[in-house]
């Protein structure tokens, strides 16, 4: 994946393309503000058009400034510091999402977390008391990767299933796995790699009589077990009646 494209508005807009997301930060999108004056044109249209997230570090009206965000439109994802929320809301932006410092959210296949800054928060600066104030915010963008991508389309359900059980451990470590090398960093070198997710380990297969009923998909060993009691019962040795209840076949056949 390739790096962010940044393009500088002006003041503190910057535009962020990162993983498919489009990213607009304090947007400050016009001529003038109070005795703030551009002595550059104003950004063309463009340059916030198809806007995914905006992204609001504080309240000061050249951060969170009202005419700049009625350009993108009331409908448009807003991110504000925690407690600013329903202020904005009030005044017709339907999509606000609010963070403090540590707390996270998605949007799309990108991550931001948002930190302290050392700023007012004050919406009308740092010498007035009244009216609405929350704390600054920087923030972090990291790319929400699955974890698991590169171990099998079946990975997070072997990993729920081991979840399952009685006895699983609160922290579950698994071996590295290199899908370019197709291999396995296995924690005991002297036996090899097994019982965890990645490489040949995970691929089994079976080999049977072509006249056995096709085993279909089969992930965990329970299933496995399944087949293998389903395939018994076809060849005239059934279950147990004292273990029926404990033993569910493949498609609760009840064979």
């Amino acid at each position: 994946m390739s790096g962010p494209e940044l393009h500088f508005l002006g003041h503190s807009t910057v535009r962020v393309e990162l993983a498919g997301r489009t990213v607009l930060t304090d947007p400050l999108l016009t001529g003038r503000l109070g005795p703030l004056r551009r002595v550059v044109a104003t950004p063309d249209p463009a340059m916030w058009d198809g806007v995914d997230v905006v992204l609001i570090s504080h309240l000061h009206g050249d951060h969170l400034h009202l005419p700049s965000l009625r350009l993108l439109g009331a409908g448009t994802r807003i991110v504000v510091p925690r407690g600013a929320g329903r202020w904005l809301r009030r005044r017709g932006f339907t999509r606000v999402d609010e963070l403090a410092p540590g707390e996270s959210l998605a949007d799309g296949g990108l991550r931001i977390t948002a930190v302290p800054a050392r700023h007012s928060g004050h919406r009308w600066g740092p010498r007035l008391t009244s009216g609405l104030n929350c704390a600054a915010v920087g923030h972090l963008f990291e790319l929400g990767i699955d974890p698991l991508a590169a171990y099998g389309p079946h990975a997070a359900q072997l990993v729920a299933r081991t979840a399952s059980f009685p006895h699983c451990p609160d922290v579950l470590i698994n071996s590295r796995y290199d899908p370019e090398t197709d291999e396995a960093s296995p924690f005991e070198p002297h036996v090899g790699s097994h019982g965890g997710l990645g490489g040949p380990q995970q691929r089994g297969f079976l080999v049977h009589p072509r006249s056995f009923a096709p085993p279909g998909e089969v992930v965990g060993a329970e299933e496995l077990h399944r087949v293998f009691r389903n395939w018994l019962t076809d060849l005239g040795h059934p279950l147990p009646a004292a273990l029926r209840e404990l033993v569910e076949p493949i498609g609760g056949s009840g064979r």
